[in-house]
């Protein structure tokens, strides 16, 4: 089925709020089966409303709208599509019997408020009574609209739980079954991934979709073979998985859920290893993100924020010749401080950084950018070469994944470009 996604919200419009829900949604439903054409995120006004959401009637099979159902003066959602669909609001005396026995502590005014919660539109059918914001149900030119609360957690509850089950036997239209996975590749433009891949997309072929989503410092493939039977859904889908695989390489590092700290961090405990970090101009980054997988402690001994020399030679042993001769962003300086904090800590690798994130700092021949890793083992110590593009975040974030991929490649064996 086709369908619409709005979410109403001035917090929303004013950036006060992230507006997860419909990314969360647009997910789910296209897990299920269905396509997402629109999203629209609208604020708290009643022409808008009303506007987007009979152009959505029009256009899709189903609609879904989050946000705007709770008990204050700007939650206009039921009122206002009561009076765009002819629906006038009712008062649901059953549904008012359940918040009052949630709120006993609350007073008159405080109840009056909140009988806002009871008025819904004429033929809502509640979703989930027992919910704490039930979020109900209209059928309009035979199209389902569902309306659901704008607090995540409430939504995703229903959406998973309510919604997907009934769009999925609803007689007006029927769900595909669906196959799909996202593809993490690092060292690869967008572009070039389409390249590699570009073969598997025919045109004919409505039953396979793949799709490039950009999520900075990585690009993400998605591949999806929809059908009427699984079987046959998983079979082609097998075979594509592998083309997909071989046309991305080793710069493929992760599949769904897997963050490159993630598959790092596998690889490590899987060989019995443990590392040690050693940082300077990512302050600290890739200790938290490799800190930010449960079950860490496993293989990371820990990490330094050597900023200043004084750190750099005094904790990690780097000598201050080298600082001297070769300037704290150098290949030299990179390898003596994987090598200090590896040897200090007993971990079985090292890994180090320096550069210049900027915006300052830079010069002709280091300019913005210029990022040296290190990294040591007991058979080897090497530097990498970097030279990084971007605001100063966006240098740090390629400095840690970038670190990061490279101990993933030190790991699987695949032969690191030191020049």
């Amino acid at each position: 089925m086709i369908g619409e996604i709005i979410a109403i919200g001035s917090e929303l419009t004013s950036g006060r709020v992230l507006n997860t829900t419909s990314r969360y949604a647009a997910r789910l439903l296209f897990g299920a089966g269905h396509e997402i054409t629109s999203m629209s995120t609208i604020g708290d006004t009643p022409a808008e409303i009303s506007k987007t959401l009979l152009g959505a009637i029009k256009r899709s099979d189903f609609i879904i709208v989050t946000g705007g159902l709770g008990a204050t003066s700007d939650d206009l959602t039921s009122e206002v599509v009561g009076q765009a669909l002819g629906r006038p609001t009712v008062f649901h005396a059953d549904i008012f019997d359940r918040i009052k026995a949630r709120h006993t502590e609350a007073g008159p005014p405080a109840l009056k408020t909140l009988e806002k919660l009871a008025m819904l539109p004429t033929g809502a059918e509640i979703l989930d009574p027992e919910a704490r914001m039930a979020g109900y149900l209209l059928v309009h030119d035979s199209k389902p609209i569902f309306f659901l609360p704008g607090v995540p957690h409430e939504m995703q509850k229903l959406l998973a739980g309510t919604v997907i089950p009934r769009l999925d036997v609803w007689q007006e239209g029927a769900a595909k079954l669906v196959k799909q996975r996202v593809y993490k590749v690092f060292g690869l433009g967008e572009t070039e991934i389409n390249r590699r891949v570009a073969h598997l997309e025919k045109e004919e072929d409505d039953q396979v979709r793949i799709g490039y989503y950009p999520v900075f410092p990585e690009v993400h493939l998605s591949l999806a073979v929809l059908g009427e039977d699984m079987f046959s859904i998983k079979n082609t889908f097998h075979s594509l998985e592998g083309e997909v695989k071989k046309a991305l390489g080793d710069y493929l590092f992760g599949i769904d859920a897997e963050t490159m700290e993630s598959v790092a961090g596998e690889l490590l405990r899987n060989q019995g290893k443990t590392l040690a970090t050693a940082e300077s101009c990512s302050g600290g980054l890739i200790g938290h993100k490799i800190t930010s997988v449960p079950g860490s402690s496993d293989y990371f001994v820990g990490g330094l924020v050597a900023y200043s020399n004084e750190v750099k030679e005094k904790l990690l042993g780097v000598d201050p010749d080298l600082l001297a001769g070769h300037g704290a962003v150098s290949g030299e300086v990179a390898m003596a401080m994987a090598h200090g904090v590896r040897t200090k800590t007993g971990a079985d690798m090292g890994l180090s950084v320096t550069g210049i994130a900027g915006p300052a700092g830079g010069s002709q021949e280091k300019p913005v950018g210029t990022v040296f890793i290190g990294i040591s083992t007991p058979e080897e110590t090497i530097d990498i070469p970097c030279r990084f593009s971007g605001e100063r975040w966006q240098v740090q974030e390629l400095t840690a994944v970038k670190s990061l991929d490279l101990v993933r490649r030190l790991l699987l064996g695949i032969q690191l470009q030191t020049t």
